[in-house]
């Protein structure tokens, strides 16, 4: 350490160096650090971020798309089983003397079934809705605290800058006067 003030020191008496020195005016230097430092955030933080979410909402929005479809398809087969089920209430119409009973359980089964599987189909879009939905709060979680982590990390650095900054300005004001008072 003494050799890295020693160092500063010397930068001092050179003489094409005589514009050069250190800022002591720690209020002017850091608003100026913290406001560049938190611009420099705000600016790239948002971008990840919004970009991240619009991926998000563009996965949730595919899988509503596809489970919309899995939907129209369930409609779809509801709707060849309404025809036949048309059909088969014509043939049960012809053949009511022989065998009413027969005809009406054979309808009601595959009534029954259609509404299973269409009930089915409906559970399935919405695990898959709600699993999705999860999962993206999870991932947004994570970068969200991934963030935060840096930016921490990132105030902790500064701070230790400035302290050993602070330590480097100190040592030099007081070596300074150790001169100072020999020169007179």
């Amino acid at each position: 350490m003494k050799n890295v003030t020693d160092s500063f020191v010397s930068l001092g008496h050179w003489p094409s160096a005589e514009s050069f020195g250190f800022n002591t005016d720690i209020l002017a230097t850091n608003p100026i650090n913290l406001s560049v430092v938190l611009g420099v955030l705000i600016f790239f933080g948002k971008g990840v971020l919004t970009d991240l979410l619009d991926n998000r909402k563009q996965k949730i929005l595919d899988t509503i798309r596809n489970s919309e479809e899995l939907r129209e398809g369930a409609i779809e087969q509801l709707e060849k089983a309404r025809a036949r089920l048309r059909k088969v209430e014509i043939e049960a119409d012809q053949f009511r003397m022989n065998g009413y009973s027969e005809i009406e359980r054979e309808k009601l089964n595959l009534i029954n079934s259609t509404y299973k599987t269409l009930e089915q189909l409906e559970n399935y879009k919405n695990e898959t809705i709600h699993f999705e939905q999860q999962r993206t709060i999870n991932q947004v979680r994570q970068r969200v605290f991934q963030q935060a982590l840096q930016g921490a990390l990132g105030i902790l650095n500064s701070c230790l800058t400035n302290e050993l900054h602070l330590r480097t300005i100190n040592a030099n004001l007081g070596m300074f006067g150790t001169i100072k008072e020999i020169t007179y």
